[in-house]
Order: structure tokens, then C-alpha cells, then sequence
């Protein structure tokens, strides 16, 4: 059964804030999987009590509990329209989708903020975690195309050791879809306390990731119940070498010799 038939059974026993509660989550169901239990009761104007008490009434253990039906509920309706003939298509239309909704939120000013960053810093980390991890990883190999030596971590104990040690000339690239992961935010902490410079890649501009950041640059890929997916990767990915290439052209980058040095590394370990 969906939200709104949940909502639609139980809506004559609910006091009048928790209808509130309902006609927002009825009207905001896309957003609200997104938001903090703080972000819906200063929307609507209720304590954290009534939330969870109106959660319980149509059925679940508390608020996170809804989230996750109404995620399961949207990803639902996206994919099951699709057969073995037409999920590749769907596939290719969600990342160019990504791709072209990523390009309209970045912002030329931002980003040649952030190459300066770059270029200015004296050591550059950059942290995150689960997929966002890889992406971190991929950014330090783009940068090394072009001579910029970086380290990726991500292992929070490791990202506090590494961030306790930086300074104002160096700088910190973190990749975090929703804005809100602990332990990023935890390690933020740490390069603020020593006024180390922050990029923040993600998806909310109001995260409290985002809110760390000097610079922040914008996905757009939305993932609450599909963790880890393609489409989130490739927004990362996209902004990564974006910044890669722009360093490259303010600097005037002998992008052909660095690529030849690398290919001449690592051409005999390729097999006849």
C-alpha cells in the first residue's frame, strides 16, 4: 500500500498538526526523503514528537522508517515499467540526464574558484566514503594526468590524522552526495578548526556539508535508495574533470608531454 492510501486510511483519527504533517508529506514526497526530521517539523511547524507519533499512526517504527517507504516507493515506480528490450535505454537516458542537469548547476564562477584553490594549494586530500570513496580515488589519479600530486582517503581515523596536520595553504576536497555523511562532516570539522580550505562536492547546497564548504560545487544526482548507483558516480565524475581540465588550461599544462611520460612508464607493462 502507498504513502497517500496509508495517509488517506488513518487522516480522520490524525490531530491537526499531524494532518499538517500529512498534506506536507503528500505535497513534498520527492523532497521529503531527502530532509531531517528538523527540516519537516520547521516546515510544518510541530515538535519532533509529533512526527514520530504520526509516523507510528499510519504504520511505521518512526520517521527514517517512512523515508525508506517512500524511497522504496518512488523506485519502484521508476523501474518497473522496464523489460528486456528498453532497461539499457532507460540506463543511457539517466546518465545523460545527469550529465546535462550536473552542466546547468555549475556555476563558471565557482569553478574557477575552485581551480585557483587547487592551483594555490600546497597539499591537496581528498576524503570520502562508501562510493563517494571511489570517486575520491579517481580524482587523485585525473589530477596526477596533469602533474598535481593529491592523496584520496577513505578512512575516517585516517582522514582525522591527515586533516589535524593541514593548514590555510593547503586544502581539502570532500565528495559527499546527500550532504549529510557523519563521518565526513567529522573530518570537516577538523580542517576548519585549522582554516584549511574546503571544496564540497554535492548534492544540497543547504547540507550541513555544503555549509563547510569555501566553495561548493553542485551535483544532481539523487540516490536515497539507490546507494552507490552509476548516475551518482558520473556527476561526481563530470565535476572531477571539469576541474581537471580547467586546471590544465590556466596553466597552461603541457598536457601531451605528461601523457607521453606516463604512457613511456608503463608501456612495457603492457602484454605483446
Amino acid at each position: 500500500m502507498g504513502l497517500a492510501q496509508l495517509i488517506q486510511e488513518k487522516y480522520h483519527a490524525l490531530t491537526k498538526s499531524e494532518k499538517r504533517i500529512a498534506d506536507y508529506l503528500l505535497e513534498n514526497k520527492e523532497q521529503a526523503v531527502y530532509q531531517t526530521m528538523k527540516d519537516v517539523t520547521e516546515a510544518v511547524k510541530v515538535g519532533d514528537a509529533t512526527l514520530i507519533r504520526f509516523s507510528q499512526k499510519i504504520g511505521f517504527n518512526g520517521f527514517s522508517d517512512l523515508k525508506i517507504a517512500i524511497a522504496k516507493e518512488e523506485f519502484t515506480s521508476q523501474y518497473e515499467g522496464d523489460n528486456e528490450h528498453q532497461f539499457y535505454d532507460r540506463i543511457l537516458e539517466n546518465q545523460i540526464k545527469v550529465l546535462e542537469s550536473t552542466r546547468q548547476l555549475l556555476d563558471s564562477e565557482v569553478v574557477l574558484q575552485a581551480i585557483e584553490a587547487i592551483t594555490k594549494a600546497k597539499r591537496i586530500y581528498i576524503i570520502g566514503v562508501g562510493s563517494s570513496g571511489l570517486s575520491a580515488a579517481s580524482l587523485e589519479k585525473m589530477l596526477l594526468r596533469v602533474g598535481v600530486h593529491a592523496n584520496h582517503i577513505v578512512d575516517p581515523h585516517f582522514q582525522a590524522h591527515a586533516l589535524a596536520l593541514l593548514g590555510p595553504e593547503d586544502l581539502v576536497i570532500c565528495f559527499s552526495l546527500s550532504g549529510r555523511t557523519k563521518d565526513i562532516h567529522d573530518s570537516l570539522k577538523i580542517a576548519k578548526e585549522n582554516h584549511t580550505p574546503i571544496i564540497a562536492i554535492t548534492n544540497f547546497k543547504s547540507s550541513p556539508i555544503a555549509e563547510m564548504g569555501d566553495i561548493v560545487l553542485q551535483t544532481a544526482n539523487e540516490e536515497f535508495f539507490d546507494g552507490g548507483s552509476l548516475a551518482g558516480k558520473i556527476s561526481q565524475l563530470y565535476i572531477s574533470e571539469t576541474l581537471v581540465r580547467g586546471y590544465e588550461i590556466k596553466n597552461k599544462i603541457k598536457t601531451v608531454e605528461l601523457r607521453e611520460k606516463v604512457l613511456r612508464s608503463i608501456i612495457d607493462k603492457i602484454l605483446d
